[in-house]
């Protein structure tokens, strides 16, 4: 999802920099990147090491020279378990990454645009477990209330200063995390058949609203919550 929205945001023109853990993931995303022609830079982050993000955030901007947009979006998943059988190992896991991950990007990048005095924009990806009962997930469905929260606090406070905070909350999408359950046709029968568009969402399907939260178009636009998820939360 986050490499969606990079992709809709550097067809955009932007100059994008790339967090990740895994360095030949990212450089298979800068190389994909590359033909829209703006500037692409990567950076090799485990968002859940508070003193790792501290460093990228202050490297980051110096190598961009600023920052104009911020696109959260760290998160992992566990193997799926009855809620009496989770293991605690398993839900420290999830919230270091999704929550303290997201708590430590926000507070560091949101300095700053603070201090930049421009405003901006932050990106803040949740999920549709957020809101909707996440069976045998739901320390991956706390993390992304958690998140939520995170965002609309931020919204409220960051105003202020001309800085939108503005969330995403995508549903069933078709990622590396969510293979297993592509490859499932008792999933695809019982729960993708539920989706009024008919299908998995893709990456490709986040492009568009990175770039309206990103720009002017959403100028008077904060603390909102764009559920992305096919009609699957209607239905």
């Amino acid at each position: 999802i986050g490499l969606g929205m990079a992709r809709g945001l550097a067809r955009a023109g932007a100059d994008v920099a790339l967090w990740g853990r895994s360095s030949g993931k990212l450089e298979a995303a800068a190389s994909g990147l590359a033909e829209f022609g703006g500037r692409i830079v990567t950076r090799s982050v485990d968002v859940a090491d508070e003193q790792a993000v501290v460093d990228a955030t202050a490297a980051t901007v110096e190598e961009l020279g600023g920052l104009d947009v911020v696109v959260v979006n760290a998160g992992i998943s566990v193997p799926l378990a009855k809620f009496v059988e989770s293991t605690t190992e398993n839900y420290r896991k999830v919230m270091d990454t999704n929550l303290d991950g997201a708590y430590f990007t926000l507070r560091e990048t949101t300095k700053y645009l603070v201090a930049q005095g421009v405003g901006g924009s932050v990106i803040v990806t949740s999920s549709l477990g957020a809101h909707e009962g996440a069976g045998r997930n739901q320390a991956y469905g706390a993390s992304k209330a958690g998140v939520l929260a995170l965002a609309n606090g931020c919204a409220v406070e960051l105003a202020r200063y001309g800085i939108r905070v503005n969330s995403v909350l995508p549903g069933w999408v078709a990622t590396d995390m969510t293979g297993p359950l592509v490859e499932s046709e008792n999933f695809n029968s019982h729960v993708i058949s539920r989706v009024p568009l008919g299908r998995w969402a893709t990456p490709e399907d986040f492009e568009g609203i990175a770039v309206y939260l990103a720009s002017d178009a959403s100028g008077f636009q904060t603390g909102s919550s764009t559920l992305i998820d096919g009609g699957y939360s209607i239905f």
